[in-house]
């Protein structure tokens, strides 16, 4: 199984990203695909994920501001960013628990969003 990001890169504050996350390979399902974002320094944090029964958790960080989406034909999650702050600059990191054999969590290799004027 693999997890392939887009999105990411340089935008302004107060302006928006849009990141995707697709999981490849032989899946039987997906319990939860979401997204963690690191900074040097800091722990992982979990930003937002989103459950196969579609019920979604935001940080308090990003609620308001970010929105997160599944497209379970595509085994795919979107995060979009909205409102974005300096604050928000790090490496965003798809994660997933999937179903194959068995039961794993998965990990993308992260995309960097970074917000500067």
């Amino acid at each position: 199984v693999q997890l392939v990001e887009s999105g990411g890169g340089l935008v302004q504050p107060g302006g928006s990203l849009r990141l995707s996350c697709v999981a490849s390979g032989t899946i039987f399902g997906i319990h939860v695909m979401g997204y963690y974002r690191q900074t040097p320094g800091a722990q992982r944090e979990l930003i937002a994920n989103i459950t196969a029964g579609n019920i979604a958790y935001y940080a308090d960080s990003v609620k308001g501001r970010f929105t997160i989406s599944r497209d379970y034909g595509a085994n795919a999650v979107h995060l979009q960013m909205n409102s974005l702050k300096p604050d928000d600059t790090a490496d965003y990191l798809c994660h997933a628990r999937i179903l194959t054999t068995r039961t794993d969590d998965y990990w993308g290799r992260g995309t960097r969003v970074t917000v500067s004027s």
